[in-house]
């Protein structure tokens, strides 16, 4: 979590300078296959365009500041439909929308929830999960993502 919020203050401001909404990052490092995923978002969409400009632009950061040591890859996506939410504001941004949830410890005794999110309170997510209504501390998400929803 840590290296997270490393790269996060790091990236953050070159992302946001050239135009575009940060929405968040991924890191897994696993040795020679480590990943570093930077989602961007903008008012009028994302281009591949825009991922290149952007993927330049922090490859020139990362090299100087050099914050991963290791080999990597680096991507740099839109969040796209099952966006990933990191942030409250994220996840309160998509109040009434079926979110699927991954919990770094159990919870209740589960560590998976798939449901309606209703929103947030103080530093907890609120998800309505099979008739019930959970309150997820946030420090405890893994992973959380919009499920899509399609209509006919």
């Amino acid at each position: 979590m840590a290296k997270d919020t490393q790269l996060t203050e790091l990236l953050a401001p070159v992302v946001e300078a050239m135009g575009f909404t940060f929405w968040g990052l991924e890191y897994s490092a696993q040795g020679k296959h480590s990943l570093l995923r930077v989602y961007i978002d903008h008012a009028d969409g994302i281009t591949v365009d825009h991922c290149a400009a952007v993927s330049h632009q922090i490859s020139s950061v990362l090299d100087v500041e050099d914050p991963i040591s290791q080999e990597y890859t680096l991507e740099v996506s839109s969040p796209g439909m099952d966006r990933p939410l990191f942030t409250l504001g994220q996840f309160q941004q998509y109040a009434n929308h079926i979110i699927d949830v991954r919990l770094r410890m159990p919870f209740d005794g589960r560590r998976k929830f798939k449901g309606q999110l209703i929103g947030v309170e103080q530093e907890e997510v609120v998800l309505f999960v099979d008739g019930h209504e959970y309150l997820l501390p946030i420090e405890l998400i893994e992973k959380a993502h919009v499920v899509p929803q399609f209509k006919d």
